[in-house]
């Protein structure tokens, strides 16, 4: 005989619309879903965005199991001068900051000698540049500390090394990964759809140019993580044909170590200054990119962020309960969020991170850039 609850239950799942039960029963039976199924996905509202929540879950749940990752590391924005001019952007209209070298592998040596394994390394695209400037850190870095991981240059910077060298960029990636770099951030990327781009960040990489460069770095065993940044005057379509775009790159080249969704944080950005439209995601969109990328990467891309310094960390734990299985890094110094009028901190220390994470029945374990486990707090 059925208890209360359980009539209860199946009173609930009656009134589930019938094409998002089928989207969401494909899913459990490890099949991909279509563009147009995760745009179905973003919509929902009520009882199914919980279903989608909890399922999106227990498929993290068979995929990665219980622990939750994080890696400790340091970010060194070198410098904040920039000519691209991204509307999004507020981090150059600072009063402007460079690092010579020398700081640069200071900072290095300190977040190595802080436990850091990791140390990643962006700047703007300074006008002036000298042409090696790129693989003279790499170099300066690997001679001080040879074992840290350098995750380094967006591929925007990577397209202004090629630019200043007159090189292809293949050429231009061998030689970075010579000089000692380790794997990429898959910054730049925004949302890779050209229109947006000619509104939001006209002087930054085209979409296929961003494609050309992570299929490469790819190709040359160079991982990367790839981004997506949302919020601004993107809509859904957008959104998921982005997600769309990160699949098809991975099931050619398997390159992408993890998907870092990242809402738009606008308070003092021009986009937001200029006509005061722009307002960002709201908590249930976040919610939702976390679960219907969990979804639409089954099986291709393992690894999903959540950004403490764009959510907050406490609302990044409760992303943690809707697919996403990595916690980011500690970062020490980041200051590009911040910059765009961020409300969070620029460091979260080991012991935060193990709190939140037990705080939610899940294993803390610390990683490296490239996921091997170092230490499991049990």
């Amino acid at each position: 005989m059925k208890n209360n609850f359980i009539i209860h239950l199946e009173k609930i799942f009656k009134n589930i619309d019938p094409v998002i039960a089928l989207i969401l029963e494909k899913s459990l039976n490890k099949k991909e879903i279509s563009q147009a199924e995760a745009e179905e996905l973003l919509k929902i509202t009520g009882i199914e965005l919980n279903l989608l929540f909890i399922i999106a879950d227990s498929i993290r749940e068979d995929l990665v199991g219980n622990k939750i990752t994080f890696v400790v590391n340091r970010n060194i924005n070198f410098t904040n001068i920039c000519n691209t001019e991204c509307k999004f952007c507020a981090f150059s209209r600072e009063a402007p900051f460079e690092l010579d070298i020398k700081e640069i592998v200071k900072r290095s040596v300190e977040a190595w000698e802080n436990g850091c394994t990791e140390v990643c390394i962006q700047g703007g695209i300074k006008p002036g540049l000298e042409a090696d400037f790129y693989e003279k850190v790499l170099r300066s870095i690997k001679e001080k500390v040879p074992n840290i991981h350098i995750h380094g240059f967006s591929p925007m910077e990577i397209h202004n090394f090629a630019r200043l060298n007159n090189i292809s960029i293949k050429e231009a990636l061998i030689r970075l990964k010579n000089a000692g770099l380790d794997s990429i951030p898959g910054t730049a990327a925004e949302i890779l759809d050209q229109q947006i781009r000619d509104i939001i960040c006209p002087n930054k990489i085209s979409v296929s140019s961003w494609i050309d460069i992570i299929k490469t770095a790819h190709k040359l065993k160079i991982p990367t993580t790839c981004t997506m940044m949302y919020g601004h005057i993107d809509k859904i379509e957008h959104r998921v044909n982005h997600l769309r775009i990160l699949r098809d790159i991975q099931k050619e080249t398997m390159g992408f170590t993890e998907f870092v969704p990242l809402p738009f944080v606008y308070l003092n950005t021009p986009i937001f200054l200029e006509n005061n439209i722009v307002k960002g995601s709201t908590g249930i969109d976040d919610l939702k990119i976390y679960a219907v990328s969990r979804l639409f990467f089954q099986g291709f891309i393992n690894n999903i962020q959540v950004s403490w310094v764009k959510l907050g960390p406490k609302f990044a734990q409760f992303a943690l309960t809707c697919g996403a299985n990595d916690f980011g890094g500690t970062l020490f110094d980041e200051n590009i969020s911040k910059s765009a009028g961020a409300s969070f901190g620029e460091y979260l220390p080991v012991s935060d991170f193990i709190k939140f994470i037990k705080d939610l029945n899940r294993v803390p374990a610390q990683r490296d850039t490239l996921y091997k486990i170092i230490k499991v707090y049990n």
